[in-house]
């Protein structure tokens, strides 16, 4: 394994590394610091990682993301994306028939719906920080941010759901970029 730059003692950087021939960026965000918080993910640009090894400090990639929906990374297998959803806003229902998704809330607070009807959505349970909602494939979906701040959360869908790279700046774009994509909105 060869290295490319440098890497402090303080354990904060950014190393690009070289192991058999494959280059990937990782990510230390400062586990041995006792000003983690202020040291932060701002020296890693927010944007799709994948394939490729990649290491990050989820928690703060999210609540850095202003965006509805970014792709971090995306493989053949699974995908991560951040979103921010803005108070009074929702996710929009939807349904995935092939994938399952995975999301955890990392800021704010919500009301997960769903159902095996788009008109009939039983399950119903508030979500707060840390809470983790586990969507299988075929059930109707929604998450509305009931919150006074940006409901900030990642989702891991598998297989991926979004073409590598997605940035939506918006849901209407989301909406919009979607559009035979195979995105069941109900």
């Amino acid at each position: 394994m060869s290295r490319i730059g440098t890497f402090p003692s303080t354990l904060n950087s950014i190393v690009l590394e070289t192991v058999k021939g494959m280059s990937w960026m990782s990510y230390d965000s400062g586990s041995f610091s006792e000003d983690r918080a202020s040291k932060g993910i701002g020296r890693v640009k927010i944007q799709d990682y994948g394939p490729k090894p990649f290491v990050v400090d989820i928690n703060e990639a999210t609540l850095k993301n202003n965006t509805f929906r970014t792709a971090l990374w995306t493989g053949d297998y699974f995908q991560i994306t951040l979103m921010s959803i803005g108070v009074g806003e929702d996710i929009g229902l939807e349904m995935h028939p092939d994938v399952d998704q995975f999301l955890r809330v990392e800021q704010g607070q919500g009301l997960v719906r769903m159902g095996m009807n788009k008109h009939q959505l039983p399950f119903e349970v508030p979500v707060y920080d840390d809470f983790a909602i586990i969507i299988p494939a075929g059930t109707w979906h929604n998450v509305i941010n009931t919150g006074k701040d940006a409901l900030k959360l990642y989702s891991i869908y598998a297989p991926p759901n979004h073409p590598f790279g997605t940035v939506h700046r918006t849901k209407a774009e989301a909406i919009e970029m979607e559009e035979g994509y195979g995105h069941d909105h109900g």
